[in-house]
């Protein structure tokens, strides 16, 4: 019997804000095996005559990703995007600065925009504010988004693109603040190039929406004080400000592990009040929205990778932070989908980093298959079930400590009402380790509503991980959840990731 109790309450008029699907997205960088070998492999069984792999972009497509986020990452800021267009085999090769690789360019802009197309996503595009500037910038524009009769959109023409990629969102360089980054900047430096670069992009093509680059991490000496500064001179120009964070279990302590969301939490809420900060203080209207660009567990691989990059550079796609993800993990990538959720009035895109072979839902071997990772299964369930409106519940959890966090919610979740679906969804982890909790939630806001499928992911080994031989952790259905006198009742096992369905039975009706 569960020794726990936790009571939920939803209604419809409790709403946060819709959805933006864009929260749903993913990323690709010339990154190790990302590209070559990940999302493109000629002479691989299920090539098609691109290159690409089938069986990889049948895995994403069932993601149903809206965005991806390209090229980078830390390779944004020595790319050359104009070596990756053109004929193939006229394309240089170049040292790769970032990642210590060897970059072919067989796969470029237009490419990475034709496979896109493909698996249903739209492109976010990223500029070198690096060791480029504004022109190279509005240059990538142009070749990218105009119709025709000038230098670059006929260029684009010329290599056989007649129609524009027409690529709305697009990222003002990537983690400037970063010692590690090539044409690292101080706060000053970067806002002035962002601010000028923004204006002429903006000039090119209205219609964009532009991401403002914010802090690394947290742990930068100089969070938030970056987004203050930057801001002030993006403000009129940019539409949002991205985030990055990562997270790793070093110390093998999966209670405080499962607590780092309330991180993720604190994190959105700074960078909201500051962004709030400099438009009350430009006396502006319009609020910068967040992109959370770039977030996962990333933390197995950190090491040997180091070691590796050190030991024999230059290579063409190594294998680089390829983490092969727990069932702990998953866990964690649920709390932070769960908190993207909850504030879906602020945070308006996300990218999970990244999406094949590098700290990624897919794996793939070489000449052999590709299969989903442990993370694979939260990320599906968000973005299949959580389109709608996020309702605010109210949560009433028996909390926990833990080694760095007080105050833990034993049970963190959202709520998702898709009105014209005529659907709800409660996602939630169960982050107790020890007991089964029994959960109830008072859904009488939703008369007439029924179960349609409580999905679980559950392992009694946290360290499990799926294989290309063997998916260990895989979703299961429950068959304990029912719905009585408005109330639902079921029990969230230790340790899990639940994802709650009902929907409207419309014959009660007639």
């Amino acid at each position: 019997m569960a020794k726990k109790y936790v009571k939920m309450v939803i209604d419809k008029e409790f709403k946060i804000a819709k959805i933006d699907k864009r929260i749903y997205g993913s990323f690709i960088e010339h990154l190790g095996r990302g590209v070559y070998e990940g999302i493109y492999q000629p002479g691989h069984p299920s090539a098609d005559r691109d290159g690409f792999r089938k069986d990889v972009m049948e895995l994403v497509k069932e993601l149903n990703v809206p965005v991806i986020r390209y090229p980078g990452g830390n390779f944004v800021s020595n790319y050359f995007w104009e070596d990756g267009v053109g004929p193939v085999k006229e394309r240089p090769k170049r040292l790769e600065l970032a990642w210590r690789s060897l970059e072919t360019n067989e796969v470029g802009l237009n490419e990475f925009a034709k496979w896109a197309k493909l698996v249903g996503s739209d492109v976010m595009m990223a500029v070198n504010l690096g060791t480029r500037g504004v022109s190279d910038a509005c240059n990538l524009l142009e070749y990218c988004n105009h119709e025709a009769g000038t230098k670059y959109s006929d260029l684009r023409i010329g290599h056989g693109y007649k129609e524009p990629h027409k690529i709305k969102t697009w990222c003002l360089g990537n983690e400037m603040d970063g010692a590690w980054q090539l044409g690292s900047k101080t706060p000053e430096e970067y806002g002035r190039l962002a601010y000028e670069t923004a204006k002429a992009m903006k000039l090119i093509d209205p219609e964009i929406e532009l991401v403002s680059c914010g802090s690394s991490s947290t742990g930068m000496k100089t969070f938030p004080e970056w987004e203050a500064v930057t801001l002030e001179h993006t403000y009129d120009y940019a539409d949002y400000v991205s985030l990055h964070q990562y997270f790793g279990n070093y110390n093998n302590d999966t209670a405080n592990f499962l607590a780092k969301s309330m991180e993720t939490e604190h994190f959105i809420k700074t960078v909201i009040a500051t962004c709030d900060y400099v438009k009350a203080k430009k006396r502006g209207k319009k609020n910068i929205n967040l992109s959370f660009d770039e977030w996962n567990v990333w933390y197995h691989s950190r090491r040997a990778d180091d070691d590796a990059m050190k030991r024999k550079p230059w290579q063409k796609a190594p294998a680089l932070l390829e983490d092969i993800y727990t069932f702990e993990d998953a866990l964690l990538v649920g709390l932070m989908l769960i908190t993207f959720i909850k504030h879906a009035d602020r945070v308006k895109m996300a990218c999970l980093a990244q999406l094949v072979n590098v700290i990624a839902p897919i794996m793939t071997k070489a000449d052999g298959p590709a299969w989903k990772q442990t993370i694979y299964y939260p990320y599906l369930h968000a973005s299949r079930y959580g389109r709608g409106t996020a309702l605010q519940p109210v949560l009433y959890s028996t909390r926990h400590d833990t080694r760095e966090y007080t105050d833990v919610f034993d049970v963190d979740a959202a709520v998702v009402y898709n009105e014209e679906a005529e659907e709800v969804t409660i996602f939630a982890v169960n982050r107790d380790l020890e007991d089964d909790i029994e959960f109830t939630c008072d859904i009488r806001s939703f008369d007439g509503y029924e179960l349609i499928e409580h999905i679980i992911l559950a392992n009694g080994d946290l360290l499990a991980v799926n294989s290309a031989a063997k998916q260990t952790v895989e979703p299961k259905k429950a068959e304990n959840t029912r719905i009585e006198n408005g109330t639902l009742t079921t029990y969230l096992g230790k340790a899990s990731w639940n994802v709650i369905r009902l929907g409207k039975n419309n014959m009660k009706e007639k």
